[in-house]
């Protein structure tokens, strides 16, 4: 019988915690850019019992990222795969964050869609910033969800000199990867296979951190204040998320997003949280 894999790409506080939620049971594969921090997390798991296969890969990067799906199918049926990999705006500059946040996440939703097992599901975390980004107008969309990853940063709207700030380059990328999973729901389904996305909230992970101590830190506080769940997320609140989405419970449920921010995009567009 062959063996299930799952692949969590981004071994962050997300990546872990999404990891020990799926990975029981399953040959686990681990990837991440940073060698010292993956090569640790698998450690970590692979001490309290995971099988773990650990995989460096730069997602910009089209041959890695084909030979982490190279290795992942190797290994198994390539049923769970979970990309949190990303750069937030305190992190890099406009072209990183383009680079990786939306020609990363389009490379691995083709080259997974190509081993990807029938039965399978994949979760991208996207974020709540996309939600506040303006709509595509409809070629824009249209261009976003279907032209070839390899192509995808020579179209227009994703000239790096329309962002002036690394934070509109983010919130533009996760916008488009809602637009680019919903695309990718028909080729994955044409193998059987369902692809969401979630959209955190500002999660207590080392990347929230950096946001909330950042130059808009005032204002996410001033968001998580006056939301429904008056708090930050856990990384254990996305990780129960993509369980769902990953799981038989979810198998009506492809090319969605999963909103999990505490309500606060409700509070912003219902007007509960004027002059922020």
């Amino acid at each position: 019988m062959s063996r299930t894999v799952a692949v969590v790409i981004g071994v962050g506080g997300m990546g872990q915690a999404i990891a020990r939620r799926v990975g029981t049971g399953t040959r686990l594969v681990l990837a991440d850019f940073d060698r010292r921090t993956l090569d640790t997390v698998a450690g970590e798991l692979s001490g309290e019992g995971y099988e773990v296969t650990p995989q460096q890969v730069d997602v910009s990067s089209g041959e890695s990222v084909a030979g982490l799906a190279r290795l992942a199918a190797s290994l198994g049926e390539v049923r769970y795969v979970v990309h949190t990999a990303g750069l937030s705006p305190v992190q890099a500059p406009v072209a990183a964050i383009l680079a990786v946040d939306l020609l990363g996440v389009a490379l691995v939703l083709e080259e997974f869609g190509q081993v990807v097992a029938s039965g399978g599901a994949g979760v991208v975390i996207a974020s709540m910033a996309g939600h506040g980004y303006p709509p595509f107008a409809s070629e824009q969309e249209r261009e976003l969800a279907n032209t070839p990853a390899g192509s995808l940063l020579a179209l227009p709207v994703a000239d790096p000199a329309n962002f002036p700030v690394a934070g509109a380059a983010y919130a533009f990328a996760k916008r488009a990867n809602l637009v680019r999973v919903q695309a990718a729901s028909v080729t994955w389904g044409a193998r059987g296979a369902r692809i969401n996305t979630v959209s955190p909230g500002v999660i207590a992970t080392p990347m929230g951190r950096e946001e909330l101590d950042g130059e808009h830190g005032a204002r996410m506080r001033a968001m998580i204040d006056g939301s429904n769940a008056r708090r930050e997320g856990a990384p254990a609140d996305i990780a129960a998320a993509v369980e769902f989405l990953l799981s038989p419970a979810a198998s009506f449920v492809s090319g969605s997003d999963l909103l999990v921010d505490g309500g606060v995009t409700a509070a912003l567009r219902t007007g509960h949280l004027a002059g922020i």
